[in-house]
């Protein structure tokens, strides 16, 4: 029998078995510029796979310093704030590695499951097996180069998927969603 989708208020789902609930939650991932620079990518989902979740979005995004600032709004006005956000555009490295691979993990514990395998965000504090462990860093101007970010809530990790990917880059429909209309809106379209 299939499983039957649930979802609450904060987006989490349940998934229902024979009875049984199962806690189902999502999380962004991000493959940082520097993760891209030493060809980390394979070696990081490989590493995610032994989560056993389900990849529900994928995509690579140049990051603009506004959907930076998003994304670390939470640091706004510490002194490592805009070092923060030039690291996220790539500026550090330069093209082509001023990009991230963006994913959507879905399962089981995904949150937790997933940052049990990206270790610490300090790379010198975290588990020499986990993905920040083996191939990050702490520049000489304090900056983490971790390689990976991973949402650390539920609620965190809704903000963070919105904010990363439109409702129809998903497989599956996991937060409320509606469609409009809009007018005078450039898209770029194959030539």
């Amino acid at each position: 029998m299939p499983p039957e989708r649930k979802r609450n208020k904060s987006g989490t789902a349940k998934l229902r078995r024979t009875g049984i609930m199962s806690k189902v939650d999502y999380a962004l991932i991000l493959v940082k510029p520097d993760g891209l620079k030493k060809s980390l990518t394979g070696n990081v989902i490989t590493k995610l796979s032994d989560a056993r979740l389900i990849i529900i979005g994928a995509k690579m995004v140049k990051v603009s310093r506004e959907l930076a600032e998003k994304h670390y709004a939470e640091h706004k006005g510490k002194p490592f704030f805009d070092s923060l956000i030039e690291y996220i555009q790539g500026k550090l490295f330069g093209e082509p590695f001023d990009r991230v691979m963006a994913l959507v993990y879905r399962g089981n514990d995904a949150i937790k499951k997933l940052r049990a395998i990206v270790g610490a965000t300090n790379p010198e504090e975290a588990e020499a097996t986990s993905i920040r462990g083996s191939y990050g860093r702490v520049t000489t101007k304090g900056v983490f180069e971790n390689v990976v970010h991973c949402s650390s809530s539920p609620e965190s990790s809704e903000y963070e998927i919105k904010l990363w990917f439109d409702p129809e880059e998903l497989t599956e429909d996991i937060y409320p969603s509606k469609k409009v209309v809009l007018e005078k809106v450039e898209k770029m379209v194959w030539a």
